[in-house]
C-alpha cells in the first residue's frame, strides 16, 4: 500500500514539474544538448558555441513572441519576413544618410507598427481570414520595399563604432551578446501581456471562441487590430536587431524566418487552434530550432538534414505538449491509458 502511494506522489510530482509552463519544451531542449555534448565535444562543452546562439538567436525570438499572441487568438501573420525587411532597410537608409540611431531605431519601429496596422484594418475590415491576408501581404510589403531600396544592398560598418550599438549588440564582458538581454526582456512583458492583462486575457478568449469573446463584450476587431499592430512593431524590431548584428541590409531579409519562427511558436507548446499561448516554450523554441543546425554541422552530419530533424523535433514536441496538457488529445495515449484501466 505505502509502495503504490509512493508512485502516485512520484507520479503527481511529475505532473505537477511538467504542468509548468515551458516544461516540456525545456526537456527537449536539454536533451539535444546533452546530445551534441556527447556527438560534438569539442563544441559543446564549450562556451563560444552557446554565445553564438545568444548572438543569433534575438530576431527570431522576438518575431515569435508576437506571432505567438497572433497564434493565441486563433490567427496567423505570414508577412512578417517583408515587414522584417522594411524595418531594416528604414534603419539602414536614415543611418547611411544622416547618422541617426535612436531616431531611424524609433521610425523603423512605426513603420512596422504602421504597416501591422494595415495588416490588422484588411483583416478585420475586409473579412479575409489572416493566413490568406498576410501571405498577400507579405508579397505587397516585400515588394513595395524592393521597390523602394531599388533593390540594392545598404551596408553601414561605421555602426560598429556608435554608442547604439554597443548597447544594442554589444558583448557584455566582453562575451555575453547584449540583444540577448534585450530578447529575454521583451519575453518577460509578452508573458506579462498575454498572462497578466486584460488585452492577453481577451485574445486568448477570442482564440478560444469568438462568439463567445462577443457575448461577454470584447471588441473583437479593436483587439484584432492590436494584436497585427503589436506585431508589426515587433516584426520591424528584430529586423533593426539584425541590421546592427550584420551591418547590413537586403530587400530579402527576413525571408529565412518564415519557417523556423513558425516552427519555434508551435514547437514551443502554443496551440494552433487558438485559445492558448506558451511564451516560455516559445523562447526555448527559438534556441531548439537554432540549436539543431549548429549540432549537427558540429557532430559532422550535412547541413541538409537540418530540416528533417527539426520535423522530427516538432513532432515530438507538440505530441509532447499535448500529451501534458491533455493526455486524451492523442489518440495513443489515450488507448494506452484505457488499456491500463482494464
Amino acid at each position: 500500500m505505502t509502495a503504490k502511494k509512493s508512485n502516485s506522489e512520484k507520479t503527481s510530482l511529475l505532473v505537477k514539474l511538467f504542468s509548468i509552463e515551458g516544461a516540456g519544451t525545456a526537456l527537449v531542449f536539454i536533451i539535444l544538448i546533452l546530445l551534441f555534448m556527447f556527438t560534438a565535444p569539442r563544441a559543446f562543452t564549450g562556451y563560444r558555441i552557446y554565445m553564438s546562439f545568444m548572438a543569433s538567436v534575438p530576431p527570431a525570438l522576438i518575431i515569435a513572441l508576437g506571432l505567438t499572441l497572433v497564434a493565441s487568438a486563433g490567427e496567423m501573420d505570414l508577412s512578417f519576413p517583408a515587414t522584417v525587411a522594411f524595418g531594416s532597410y528604414i534603419f539602414s537608409m536614415l543611418f547611411q544618410q544622416y547618422e541617426f540611431t535612436w531616431i531611424a531605431l524609433f521610425a523603423a519601429v512605426m513603420v512596422g507598427t504602421l504597416m501591422g496596422f494595415i495588416n490588422g484594418w484588411i483583416i478585420t475590415k475586409l473579412g479575409i481570414p489572416s493566413m490568406i491576408a498576410s501571405l498577400a501581404m507579405m508579397f505587397l510589403w516585400g515588394g513595395l520595399v524592393t521597390i523602394i531600396s531599388n533593390g540594392i544592398s545598404i551596408a553601414i560598418p561605421t555602426i560598429q563604432a556608435t554608442f547604439f550599438h554597443t548597447i544594442m549588440v554589444g558583448r557584455i564582458g566582453g562575451y555575453f551578446p547584449a540583444q540577448m538581454i534585450w530578447a529575454l526582456a521583451i519575453s518577460a512583458f509578452i508573458w506579462l501581456l498575454l498572462n497578466r492583462h486584460p488585452f492577453g486575457e481577451n485574445i486568448l478568449f477570442i482564440g478560444d471562441s469568438e462568439k463567445v469573446a462577443k457575448v461577454v463584450g470584447i471588441p473583437v476587431a479593436r483587439e484584432r487590430i492590436k494584436l497585427f499592430t503589436l506585431m508589426g512593431a515587433l516584426s520591424a524590431l528584430a529586423g533593426v536587431f539584425l541590421t546592427v548584428e550584420t551591418n547590413v541590409y537586403f530587400s530579402s531579409q527576413g525571408q529565412g524566418y518564415l519557417l523556423t519562427v513558425i516552427a519555434a511558436v508551435f514547437i514551443g507548446g502554443t496551440s494552433i487552434f487558438g485559445g492558448s499561448g506558451k511564451v516560455v516554450g516559445t523562447v526555448f523554441a527559438a534556441l531548439i530550432v537554432a540549436i539543431i543546425e549548429a549540432g549537427l554541422v558540429a557532430s559532422g552530419i550535412q547541413g541538409f538534414w537540418t530540416r528533417f530533424f527539426i520535423g522530427v523535433v516538432f513532432i515530438l514536441s507538440v505530441v509532447m505538449n499535448n500529451a501534458i496538457e491533455d493526455p486524451d488529445k492523442v489518440p495513443l495515449i489515450k488507448s494506452i491509458r484505457l488499456r491500463m484501466k482494464r
